[in-house]
């Protein structure tokens, strides 16, 4: 069984006891969220889609951590200007543990 559900804007697909890195979510570690937007879902064979969400199907989740991403360097620069400027970015996560899909 697994489904396809909107999380903060982008659409993942999971399974049960999945871990799932989603942009940084509102809640404390240890806090239970549930996810509504489902958008198409499987179980036993049989696909389900929605038009455009599923009525009722909802995934329900841990959030386990706050991490941060990989660095991810910015470097900018204009040739025979002396103009370089280098940045470093890391993107917030939060670790989620999916526990249980319902349809």
């Amino acid at each position: 069984m697994y489904a396809i559900v909107n999380i903060a804007g982008k659409q993942f697909k999971v399974t049960k006891d999945q871990y799932v890195y989603a942009p940084k979510l509102v809640g404390d570690a240890g806090a239970s969220v549930e996810f509504d937007q489902v958008l198409l879902a499987e179980a036993e064979g049989t696909v389900s889609v929605g038009a455009p969400l599923l009525a009722g199907a909802k995934v329900f989740g841990k959030i386990l951590d706050h991490v941060k991403g990989d660095k991810v360097i910015v470097f900018k620069k204009k040739r025979r200007k002396g103009y370089k400027k280098k940045n470093g970015h890391r993107q917030d996560f939060t670790k989620v543990l999916i526990e249980n899909i319902t349809l």
